[in-house]
């Protein structure tokens, strides 16, 4: 679906350039994005490089920049309805990298035996 593409930038760029909530991470990312078909909800999945404090207080900051953030993708993606946007933080790149951390632990002592 091209409005989920077009959705994840412009939510990107909102988030990384124009969102000024101290709370939020400078290593924040938006993952993915679902906009439903009738345009009225949208998941917006977080990726936050940071401790789970940081994480907390990152999805905490852009829930209370919600209306912003909508009103600011209103003005720069043209959609019939800006839809409601919930933010779900998305472990799985941290995920993957604890995985290869503990995969490069195995192999290195694999390697000294």
């Amino acid at each position: 679906m091209r409005i989920n593409g077009e959705v994840l930038r412009e939510l990107s760029n909102i988030i990384r350039s124009e969102v000024k909530d101290p709370r939020i991470h400078p290593m924040t990312s938006v993952v993915a994005v679902e906009v439903a078909p009738d345009l009225k909800t949208c998941k917006a999945y977080i990726s936050v490089l940071g401790d789970e404090k940081a994480q907390q207080d990152t999805i905490k900051g852009l829930r209370s920049a919600e209306g912003y953030i909508r009103r600011t993708l209103a003005k720069n993606v043209n959609l019939r309805n800006t839809p409601e946007i919930q933010f779900i933080l998305d472990q799985s790149i941290e995920y993957g990298v604890n995985m290869s951390h503990l995969i490069d632990e195995v192999t290195r002592q694999d390697e000294e035996n």
